[in-house]
């Protein structure tokens, strides 16, 4: 066996010829480190120029990123779809919303670069410089037009195409047990525009009753009938056929209360089997649309209808969307 002396002499000359670096392993429970392509590795290792550090590289990005026309918040929160302009009013006044973690205050304006948090949370904006976004839906019975249902019911913006940048705004209201056409917009804006009782857009709906319906009572829902919220009346009253029992009527009528065709119906005598929104101002429910469907419109068609309404229209750069179906 080889005495102490020779087994020092062999651990020192070991040590004084260090491995070569193509025979060292990694230390037991790590992994080598896959090596950069050249480019990475380049720009890893590259110097900022002059006057250009890390720092001033930052500012430089976030004043670029600011640069844009300011608008007013609640406008701008509106427009996104987050709410009306008077939820967001009362959100502002509330001091539910801060602008860059300070309190916003009514009419401030904000800028791209500026990061604005409604209930605590960040939320991104559509500035003007893009076009609204509008879809005709073919809403199903058995959903419900609304985030908020206590009964946590199907709603219909489930159905709907996803966004990364704010939310659909429903341009009024069908009840649960009412199917057919519902408008949607981004902009919260433009959805106020179509509800408003001044631009008189028509609300034609195919109505189905069971029974006969008597000379009278049609001329009474002409003439108006009296519901716990005013006077209602129809403006057109058309048969549309039906068999057996059941009886088809076009109506129409030009405002949206709530479930104000049924109750219309009911101060006659007479129940709603069937209701089915066929016709929304200048929009009628396409033939091809099937029930859980929606249609986006052109940017041509969005266009005309912000022209026909009265609102600006700002040149975006963005390549023309083609309508679509899903």
């Amino acid at each position: 066996m080889p005495n102490n002396n020779h087994k020092r002499r062999m651990l020192a000359e070991s040590a004084r010829s260090p491995r070569p670096a193509a025979l060292a392993t990694p230390p037991r429970g790590r992994r080598r480190p896959p090596e950069l392509p050249e480019s990475a590795a380049g720009a890893g290792n590259a110097r900022p120029a002059p006057g250009t550090g890390a720092g001033e590289s930052a500012r430089r990005t976030r004043h670029q990123e600011a640069a844009g026309k300011p608008e007013r918040l609640h406008k701008l929160l509106a427009n996104s779809g987050i709410g009306s302009r008077r939820e967001m009013e009362a959100l502002i006044a509330a001091g539910r919303i801060h602008v860059n973690g300070e309190p916003a205050h009514l009419g401030q304006t904000v800028s791209p670069g500026d990061r604005i948090k409604v209930n605590g949370k960040l939320v991104q904006l559509r500035f003007s410089d893009r076009l609204p976004r509008i879809i005709l839906y073919h809403k199903p019975e058995g959903e419900i037009v609304s985030r908020n249902d206590p009964e946590h019911r199907p709603n219909v913006f489930t159905s709907l195409p996803r966004m990364s940048v704010g939310r659909w705004v429903a341009v009024g209201r069908l009840d649960f047990n009412t199917s057919g056409l519902l408008l949607l917009s981004t902009s919260g804006d433009l959805a106020n525009r179509l509800m408003h009782p001044r631009y008189q857009l028509v609300r034609e709906y195919a109505v189905r009753i069971l029974g006969d319906l008597p000379d009278d009572a049609r001329q009474r829902l002409l003439d108006g009938v009296e519901l716990d919220d005013g006077l209602a009346k129809f403006a057109s009253f058309q048969e549309a056929g039906g068999e057996g029992a059941n009886r088809w009527f076009r109506v129409s009528l030009f405002e949206g209360r709530n479930r104000e065709v049924r109750r219309m119906f009911e101060a006659v005598g007479l129940v709603v089997s069937r209701l089915i929104r066929v016709r929304y101002g200048p929009f009628v429910l396409p033939p091809s649309l099937k029930r859980g469907q929606v249609y986006e419109l052109a940017e041509a068609e969005v266009k005309k209808l912000m022209v026909d309404f009265g609102m600006a229209i700002a040149e975006s750069g963005r390549p023309p969307r083609r309508p679509r179906s899903a």
